[in-house]
């Protein structure tokens, strides 16, 4: 490996123009693919093997058109204080607003008064009203929204309040673009401050946004042939930028270190592409490897999500193999640190740096350094017992928005379980009398406890199935409506056996239950997939049994934190208002398994990068100890800057105004922070200081199975011979001679 990848930099570096170009023209062809590329479709919300989907795609075959997928709006009308809405101006005015919603645009299918449809609460302080639109809330037109904007401000203007729940007017958050600027601008002051140069710090984020760009056009390119909808590339394009800046880094740090050494521009890009880039290659396996690892939890949202994010980090990968050292070919000594482009020979950072420090520091103390660093993570780890999933509402946006205020309005004057009713499908193909059939079942499942009321029963028009919804007592994200929902289904085997006819339930509550059921049933095996592959990988690439069980057990440790800290804050509301956090409840049904993946590929980055320098400061001949200071006093600095990197970038998709972006950025920058800082840093360095030689123990007969990859450069000492340059080459600028045999 480190051998091809030696040729594969020298080459790139020689043909500088070549590997220029022919990225240019990839991200060219590409690009112009998109553009005549047919719009990406809208995203699938079919979660094939959960009941609630199941009911869904019954509804849609027994009642053709009543699952339409137009835009709607729920208008909430509360009368004010002592007033009620049927009072005769209230009335006038939810009268007159109908009427002008009805007639205020083409696109408009239907306004369903209030008064006509008995939408109003028992207290007659609340009412709405149901406007339809004949297309999907994408392709409202910009005069329909703002009708309905006039028909509401009327309305208010009458002494009403009224707000607008549905997807009509619900607020754009806009955080992919505004994020990634943010995670950018961070980005660039870490590797300045890293590298103390203009051009070192640029060349990542250079080679990263070219990445993305090509990433990004790729996904826009295939979206149609391969069902990517326009939310599919937000995992690759956050991941795609953190990735490709911190492989560019890795690459661009061990080139100014052979630099320093002495070697030559060109020998120095292919030593770089030949050992950093080794663990880069393996490093972004096991990130593809999590990411693919989606596709277990069987959502098929997820699975694409995953592999274009895959997509991604494998051109991170090759773009940093190929176009970093083709860049350093243009410019050799730009990146340079001062102290090299004015002819000290010296290894950046000496044998003294901050990094060797804290490795003899916990080389001296490896016990307390261990049971603290596991005792602070399994205290923070403490809240995820706790952990509920769902999926964010309306209750969880800003007070600010009027869908939120729509979401209270309803819940204070019909209830709190209005906002999340259940849809029940009878499907009485089998009862000998169906009408009987669905009264009976509308009967034992209004007198469940913990439903308040039950609509009239639908029939289709073949009479042999009906649907009807029933209202729970307790909100959509309460833990007793999911309760709720267990009971209702377990009295189906009873009903079927006395009325020969079944029931499935669904509904937007039902559904988010279910999803979240079939989440958790599925982190399990996803976990034992995932590490078991990396695992594997891991042995592979250090020959050793106990380093990579080390590895995931530390991994495990810095996700179960992350998990709590996540639960702490969105669950249980702690500093809530610092992280502007408007409304506590579950968590992101998905939230756990993308921070696994995620998380994992990423963990697995930091391990290949730091305990890789420790493997080949071992085989070249150091004892284990000070093999393990070596690694800390090459890597630990460029570790360091990585995850900050990191941090960065998922940090500033804390500032969205989406629940949903703004948990998954604190999520990874907190698990990021946790497994660079705590776990690489503290937990790793303590393990491999207790295990000793024991630490690179690799059984014979293993040895022989798995495959042989030099990733620390042991063939490449073997194979070249390098004269370092006299003492009048500035910098390493030149070699009087340079014999290299590959």
């Amino acid at each position: 490996m480190a051998t091809f990848l030696y040729r594969l930099g020298r080459l790139a570096f020689r043909w500088r123009w070549r590997f220029a170009l022919l990225w240019a023209v990839v991200l060219a062809a590409v690009g112009a693919v998109a553009v005549m590329a047919p719009a990406a479709p809208d995203d699938s919300s079919a979660m094939s093997g959960i009941e609630a989907q199941q009911a869904y795609d019954l509804i849609q075959q027994r009642f053709p058109g009543s699952a339409a997928d137009g835009a709607s709006a729920r208008i909430v009308f509360v009368a004010p204080h002592g007033q009620k809405v049927t009072a005769g101006a209230n009335k006038k005015a939810i009268t007159d607003f109908v009427r002008e919603a009805t007639g205020s645009s083409p696109q408009v299918s239907s306004a369903v008064s209030p008064f006509a449809a008995d939408t109003v609460s028992n207290d007659g302080s609340t009412a709405y009203a149901t406007v339809s639109y004949k297309v999907t809330s994408s392709d409202l037109t910009d005069a329909s929204k703002t009708s309905l904007e006039h028909a509401i401000g009327d309305a208010r203007d009458a002494g009403l309040t009224v707000e607008a729940g549905g997807d009509v007017l619900a607020a754009q958050t806009e955080a992919g673009g505004s994020s990634e600027v943010i995670g950018i601008v961070l980005a660039a002051v870490v590797l300045l401050i890293t590298f103390g140069s203009l051009a070192a710090a640029g060349l990542p984020l250079l080679t990263a946004v070219l990445g993305v760009g090509v990433s990004m056009t790729a996904v826009t390119a295939l979206g149609s042939a391969l069902g990517l909808s326009s939310t599919t590339g937000t995992l690759a394009s956050m991941l795609g930028l953190a990735c490709g800046i911190d492989y560019a880094m890795f690459i661009v740090s061990r080139y100014r270190e052979e630099r320093g050494k002495g070697h030559a521009p060109q020998q120095a890009a292919a030593l770089a592409v030949g050992t950093a880039g080794s663990a880069v290659v393996f490093a972004g396996m096991t990130v593809v490897i999590a990411l693919a690892g989606l596709s277990v939890v069987g959502i098929p949202m997820l699975t694409k999500m995953g592999l274009a994010a895959a997509g991604a980090i494998v051109i991170s990968v090759l773009i940093a193999l190929t176009l970093v050292p083709a860049l350093l070919g243009f410019w050799p000594n730009a990146v340079l640190s001062r102290r090299i482009r004015k002819g000290r020979r010296a290894v950046e950072g000496g044998t003294g740096n901050g990094g060797s420090r804290w490795a003899r520091f916990v080389l001296r103390r490896p016990v307390p350094v261990l049971l603290v660093s596991v005792a602070a993570l399994g205290a923070i780890a403490i809240p995820a017992k706790d952990l509920q999933l769902g999926m964010p509402g309306a209750e969880s946006q800003s007070t600010s928005t009027t869908e939120r205020r729509a979401y209270d309005d309803l819940a204070a004057g019909f209830g709190p379980g209005f906002n999340g009713p259940l849809t029940i499908v009878v499907d009485a193909r089998g009862a000998q009398h169906p009408k009987s059939a669905v009264s009976a079942i509308t009967k034992e499942i209004k007198d469940t406890d913990g439903i308040v009321s039950v609509a009239p029963a639908r029939f289709n028009d073949a009479g042999d199935t009906a649907m009807f919804s029933a209202t729970p007592s307790t909100s959509p994200t309460d833990e007793q409506t999911k309760n709720l929902v267990k009971t209702i289904r377990a009295e189906r085997p009873a009903a079927e056996k006395s009325t020969g006819a079944t029931f499935k339930v669904t509904g937007t509550t039902a559904m988010n239950i279910d999803v979240a059921q079939k989440v958790q049933d599925a982190l399990i095996p996803y976990l034992a997939v995932v590490i078991g592959l990396a695992v594997l990988l891991l042995m592979i690439v250090f020959r050793s049994v106990l380093v990579p069980l080390k590895a995931a057990a530390g991994f495990l440790l810095s996700v179960l934190a992350s998990l709590g800290a996540v639960v702490a804050v969105f669950q249980w509301g702690w500093f809530a208002g610092l992280l502007g956090v408007q409304q506590t409840g579950p968590i992101m049904s998905l939230m756990p398994i993308f921070l696994v993946g995620i998380v994992f590929g990423l963990a697995m980055d930091y391990e290949v990068f730091l305990v890789s320098r420790m493997r080949e400061a071992h085989v070249h001949g150091e004892q284990p100890r000070q093999a393990v200071e070596s690694g800390f006093r090459h890597s630990a600095r460029v570790v360091v800057a990585a995850a900050l990197i990191m941090v960065a970038v998922f940090s500033g998709f804390v500032g969205a105004g989406e629940s949903m972006i703004k948990t998954i950025g604190f999520g990874l920058a907190i698990a990021v922070a946790f497994d660079a800082f705590v776990v690489r840093m503290a937990f790793v360095p303590a393990v491999l200081a207790l295990l000793g030689r024991y630490a690179w123990w690799l059984p014979k007969w293993l040895g022989r199975i798995l495959p042989k990859v030099d990733i620390e450069g042991e063939g490449l000492a073997r194979q070249t011979a390098i004269v370092l340059p006299s003492s009048d080459a500035p910098g390493g600028g030149r070699t009087d001679t340079e014999s290299v045999r590959v």
